[in-house]
């Protein structure tokens, strides 16, 4: 082994005692992707699990989020705070990220897509995760090099998105008018056919969560967000709708699925 790899594996080594937390190991965690520009394959943390690493490190903490519209898309800034009360300035990290829309996914919402971006970005420069964004790269790389600076991921799964409220910029984007069509010739009546019964499709755990997260937020102080939007606003507040929320129990459940969900991805 040369001399540049040991000093590599003693950085990671390095890397990895940052936010330590006991009984909480992020390895078998991270995912593999790959480069776009370089082909590498390299590994990341999914940033549900990010989120949960920092809640244990910091259980008062704080994750402040801003999406703002540009042309054809969204870019998002998040702050990451050790607690609740810090002043607005004293962050520990921040970063930015733009998504934009993609006809070939429309199902994608670039405003959850550049949020969840930004957020892992955040608590990657934090420290959260840092070691598997070095793994497979040389140490003077714009990843290192550049920091608290924000410099941003390859793109991410919708999945991981943490859903907000969308908002719908179409009405105010022109939309070319459609050439009349000449009207097509009726075809002819086919033979009717019965229809074979259709199976209900049962929901994956991915698609529960996802739903669980799009559930608005009974609480008047957070009107208009979502239970997914908690997750960074206020994560005890999931816990009070928990407890409290008897008379409205698709919130309640959903929200019982969000919190196991965390603490499930935490203490495995």
């Amino acid at each position: 082994m040369s001399a540049n790899s040991n000093d590599k594996n003693a950085m990671l080594q390095k890397l990895a005692t940052i936010h330590q937390v006991e009984g909480f190991d992020p390895t078998p965690f991270a995912v593999e992707y790959q480069d776009l520009n370089t082909g590498e394959t390299r590994k990341r943390l999914p940033v549900m699990i990010q989120m949960a690493w920092f809640r244990l490190k910091y259980p008062e903490g704080k994750i402040s989020v801003q999406v703002s519209p540009i042309q054809n898309g969204f870019v998002a800034t998040a702050k990451v705070y050790p607690h609740y009360n810090d002043a607005q300035e004293h962050y520990l990290a921040e970063a930015s990220a733009s998504r934009f829309y993609d006809a070939a996914k429309p199902q994608t919402s670039p405003r959850e897509w550049a949020q969840t971006a930004a957020v892992g970005i955040a608590l990657r420069n934090a420290g959260f995760g840092l070691q598997f964004h070095a793994a497979g790269e040389s140490f003077d790389m714009n990843g290192m090099s550049m920091g608290m600076a924000g410099v941003e991921a390859p793109p991410m799964a919708p999945m991981e998105a943490v859903p907000l409220p969308f908002v719908d910029d179409s009405a105010a984007m022109p939309v070319a008018p459609m050439p009349a069509m000449p009207p097509a010739a009726p075809a002819p009546a086919a033979p009717a056919v019965p229809m074979a019964p259709v199976m209900p499709v049962e929901e994956t755990p991915e698609q529960k969560l996802q739903k669980a997260m799009q559930m608005p937020c009974p609480i008047g102080k957070y009107r208009g967000k979502t239970l997914g939007d908690l997750i960074t606003l206020d994560p005890n507040a999931l816990n009070w709708i928990v407890r409290k929320c008897s008379d409205k129990p698709d919130i309640q459940a959903a929200a019982k699925l969000i919190c196991d969900y965390a603490v499930e991805q935490a203490s495995a």
